[in-house]
């Protein structure tokens, strides 16, 4: 990678992200902290509001934005086929989004490139089986809860067929035994639980922030998972 490829590839990282180290901008782009140090030097000489915060790494300065990115095709591609997987492992809520996302991506192609990406797509296919056929629409509304830190209601059916009414804080989603997973700290048995998502009858956001004050890591959390899957 050349030096201006590097650089854009900093400024999109940094974008992307509110806080990052030098470290981890060395381990993403292969090369000495030194040269992380000369290349955010550089960025600052051309005007770019690139900042540092002790203990948290760069950030931009807030209001600055790049322009629209461009793609290469080896970019757009990986895109296509993580739709695949999107349309295989995810619900209908991320779909709607990922196609969104992705009618965005392939408008800023070449028509070039338009036409090999539709091309392409006619040759990858993913064969899923119907009990993968996730229906429901839970994950994006489960996904702004966490980042909201917001308590979510839920009726549940668990696997005897009994219902109930839960309010719980949710702190991750976990793909295992083939199925999506909402683990939350459940008020009502006061302790966490794993909700298996194909179970949940009704989800809604209440937008009343948690209750708890600290809740444990995810990763901690998935080592009391049942399976090692």
């Amino acid at each position: 990678m050349n030096r201006i490829d590097r650089l854009f590839g900093i400024l999109t990282l940094l974008q992307s992200k509110k806080y990052i180290t030098a470290e981890k901008i060395a381990e993403r782009f292969n090369m000495s902290i030194r040269t992380v140090y000369r290349d955010v030097k550089a960025l600052c000489e051309q005007g770019i509001p690139v900042s540092f915060e002790q203990h948290k790494g760069y950030y931009l300065v807030q209001g600055y934005f790049l322009p629209p990115v461009s793609f290469n095709m080896e970019e757009a591609n990986a895109l296509l086929l993580v739709e695949s997987l999107v349309n295989g492992f995810a619900d209908n809520s991320i779909r709607a989004h990922y196609s969104a996302a992705l009618t965005k991506v392939k408008a800023v192609l070449k028509t070039g490139q338009k036409e090999k990406l539709e091309t392409l797509n006619q040759h990858i296919k993913l064969q899923i089986p119907e009990r993968m056929s996730f229906n429901f629409g839970y994950l994006s509304l489960i996904q702004h809860a966490i980042a909201e830190k917001h308590l979510i209601e839920i009726d549940y059916k668990n696997n005897k067929g009994e219902a109930s009414k839960r309010e719980v804080e949710p702190i991750g989603l976990i793909f295992y035994a083939f199925s999506w997973h909402l683990i939350a700290w459940c008020h009502y048995r006061n302790e966490y639980r794993d909700f298996n998502l194909i179970r949940i009858v009704c989800l809604k956001n209440l937008g009343i922030p948690f209750r708890k004050t600290e809740h444990m890591p995810l990763s901690d959390y998935m080592h009391l998972l049942p399976v090692n899957y």
